[in-house]
């Protein structure tokens, strides 16, 4: 795929080493755990593992949580800085985003839709239209959303601080 007119190309490193060797490699199925360490330079390690529907460690961070979590941030910080420069000030904001993935018999899987739930309070002088209104060009703008090839959604919640909700 080509780059867009006028684009900027920016890279990401991340490893992934598996950390779940219990000294018999995979010689099975049941043998090895399926524990990772998600590591960048610079950046804390994030534990990771399998969904425990897949023999994970419920402990862990598994790809699908991180996936709906990404979804989830950059709407978050895109709608951040639209109210930023919009005029609308944000004085709390708290997502309960989820993702449907649905499995087929042979194992595979993937995402069918994602929706994000954001509850965001602002100030008694901010627009809550403004406000709601802004939710449709952050999800626009989302590096994430924009990459994924299954419907996101958005269902926020804006609540005026002061007023009852």
């Amino acid at each position: 795929m080509s780059a867009m007119a006028g684009s900027r190309e920016h890279i990401y490193h991340a490893r992934v080493e598996w950390t779940g060797n219990t000294g018999q490699g995979t010689a099975d199925y049941r043998a090895y755990g399926r524990e990772y360490d998600i590591c960048a330079d610079g950046k804390p390690v994030i534990a990771g593992s399998s969904d425990p529907a897949f023999r994970g460690d419920p402990g862990r961070w598994n790809p699908e949580d991180l996936l709906v979590a990404s979804l989830a941030a950059c709407h978050k910080l895109w709608y951040l800085h639209l109210c930023a420069t919009q005029g609308v000030t944000v004085l709390s904001y708290t997502d309960d985003a989820e993702g449907r993935m649905v499995e087929g018999g042979d194992g595979d899987g993937r995402f069918i839709d994602a929706c994000l739930k954001p509850t965001v309070v602002i100030s008694a002088d901010s627009d809550p239209e403004k406000a709601l209104a802004l939710h449709e060009m952050a999800h626009g703008k989302c590096f994430i959303a924009n990459s994924v090839n299954f419907p996101v959604r958005h269902a926020p919640d804006i609540v005026v601080d002061g007023k009852d909700a």
